[in-house]
């Protein structure tokens, strides 16, 4: 289970769900141990389970991972506005919806 957050921005969210019950099955700390590398908290992990007994796991973990996802997508986006505004000799605060704060 060596993936990385940009491999797993690839995964349609059926073939994460599938690839993460062949772990839930056969290995749940390989599981924990992803989560962990992408920066979804165990603590978070744990009360998402607990809270939706019922529900399929795989299902709940793809989507810790989705919301995951797209923090580290907007975040790089971010960045990369920031730095190309730097690169110019400008520099422009945006604010979440990347509106230029004056």
């Amino acid at each position: 289970m060596e993936l990385s957050l940009l491999t797993l921005e690839t995964y349609s969210k059926e073939k994460l769900i599938d690839y993460l019950n062949e772990f839930i099955n056969h290995d749940f700390s390989k599981v924990v141990q992803l989560l962990y590398r992408i920066d979804v908290s165990e603590a978070k992990l744990k009360k998402v389970l607990q809270e939706n007994p019922n529900e399929d796991a795989a299902g709940l973990i793809a989507d810790l991972i989705i919301e995951r996802i797209a923090i580290a997508q907007k975040a790089r986006a971010s960045f990369s506005k920031e730095h190309a505004n730097t690169e110019n000799g400008q520099h422009i605060n945006l604010d979440d919806e990347g509106a230029e704060r004056l």
